[in-house]
This record gives structure tokens, C-alpha cells and sequence, in this order.
């Protein structure tokens, strides 16, 4: 917002983002949209023109501007989105913080212990696909009064995945995972709630049908509150329109 107020718009600029995430979550890619108005006289900004202003003027920052276009007066970043796909990175292996790659600090999650159980997490996941009510798997936050707990959830897939450069230290035996999702919209730290509680299966601690058990509490103190996952993994990968 900052950086377009830098390119002398005659009315301020507002920017509306598609997407809030919590500290310590990263965007592969978010979208947003502005109105621009030039002073009398002057052409409207080209997209090619928009994209290099609005970088040149956010180089200190860890944000840039991949692509710009046109888009209608009744075009909303927010609520025009048709879904949101979000990635959570993890990394195993690791049996101390200090054995992650200095390369992955902070981009990857750890959990302690050895490797996950990946068709159990599967079959987890199954539960939590569809239309439901996730009260279970929602923060509470100032929205939460006037939010409807029910999403729908259209895709879950764990996936393993290379991590940076990891092909130059394959004999540390690390292995990392992907768990991607996708909905319309996401309850508050929803994903990060279910990708702990997925790698409690992982891990033993739960069992697939506890997944559907927990759904149907309907309830965000029935999770423990060490299934949720922290944010260091936390990617939004796309907004689709």
C-alpha cells in the first residue's frame, strides 16, 4: 500500500488482499487488487509499468509484484477468490531442532520422532474432505462470533517432496512431505490444526477414525493444543479466481 501511494495516485490507495495469514506464514503467491487514479492529463498505468513501479519502490522489502492486469470494477480480491491452496511443508528425520539445514530454517516443520505413517495420515485426511462443520479445528479470534464454522474442504494430498538442495546432503537420510489443501476459504489456523492433528496420526498417537470422532465434537478444546502446527511451515501456494 505504501509502495503504490509512492506512485502519486491522486486519490489514496487501498489495497484488499485475498488472503490474511498468521505471523510466520509465507505466500508462494497472493493476490490482491487497488484502484489507481492519475493526475488529469496522464495515461493509466500499463501493467508492465505498474509491476516495475511498485517493485522498485518495495526492494527492502521481502515482497514482490509477479504480475499485474485488469480486471472489472466489480472484481474483489477477497470474496471473488473460488479457492485458496495452501502447502505445509514437513521434514523428517531430525531427531534435534539443530539438525535442520540452515537452508530450511523457519520454511519447514520438524516434529520430533522418526518417520510418519503417510497411508494412515491418508486415510485421516479422507475424513476431513467435504462439507462439515470444523469447529474442532478452528483458533478463536475476534471473527469468531460472526464466522460460520462450516467450510468445505476440496482437496487434501500428502505428497513426498525434495527439499532445498537436499540432493547435496541425501546422506543425512531426511526425508520431506507436503501436505496440500484447498477450499474456498479457510477457518483461523485451520490448516495448521489439521496438519497437527494428521501428523498425530502419523505418528501413532491417533487413529484415522479418531479424525471423524474429533469432527463431530464440534468443539476447538477437544484438540490438545500441541496438534496444532506452527506457522514456520506454512505456505499459501495460490489463489484461484
Amino acid at each position: 500500500q505504501e509502495a503504490a501511494q509512492k506512485l502519486k495516485p491522486m486519490v489514496p490507495i487501498k489495497f484488499h488482499i485475498s488472503s490474511r495469514t498468521d505471523a510466520g506464514v509465507h505466500a508462494l503467491c497472493n493476490a490482491a487488487h487497488l484502484d489507481i487514479q492519475r493526475a488529469p492529463g496522464k495515461p493509466a498505468f500499463n501493467e508492465k509499468q505498474l509491476i516495475y513501479g511498485l517493485n522498485y519502490h518495495l526492494r527492502p522489502e521481502p515482497i514482490r509484484i509477479l504480475s499485474a492486469c485488469r480486471v472489472p470494477g466489480a472484481f474483489h480480491a477477497r470474496f471473488s477468490a473460488l479457492s485458496r491452496t495452501y502447502l505445509y511443508r514437513l521434514l523428517l528425520g531430525c531427531t534435534h531442532h539443530s539438525e535442520v539445514p540452515v537452508f530450511e530454517r523457519d520454511l519447514c516443520w520438524a516434529p520430533a520422532g522418526g518417520s510418519l505413517n503417510v497411508p494412515a495420515m491418508q486415510e485421516a485426511a479422507q475424513f476431513l474432505l467435504g462439507t462439515h462443520d470444523f469447529s474442532t479445528f478452528r483458533s478463536h479470534n475476534s471473527d469468531t462470533p460472526l464466522q460460520s464454522p462450516v467450510r468445505t474442504v476440496l482437496q487434501i494430498d500428502i505428497q513426498p517432496s525434495p527439499g532445498f538442495l537436499s540432493h547435496h546432503y541425501q546422506h543425512r537420510g531426511l526425508e520431506y512431505l507436503e501436505l496440500t489443501f484447498r477450499s474456498r476459504s479457510f477457518l483461523y489456523r485451520q490448516v495448521r490444526r489439521m496438519v497437527g492433528t494428521l501428523v498425530a496420526v502419523g505418528q501413532g498417537k491417533l487413529m484415522p477414525h479418531h479424525i471423524k470422532e474429533l469432527l463431530e465434537m464440534k468443539d476447538a478444546r477437544a484438540l490438545p493444543p500441541t496438534a496444532m502446527a506452527p506457522p514456520s511451515g506454512l505456505f499459501l501456494k495460490s489463489v484461484e479466481y
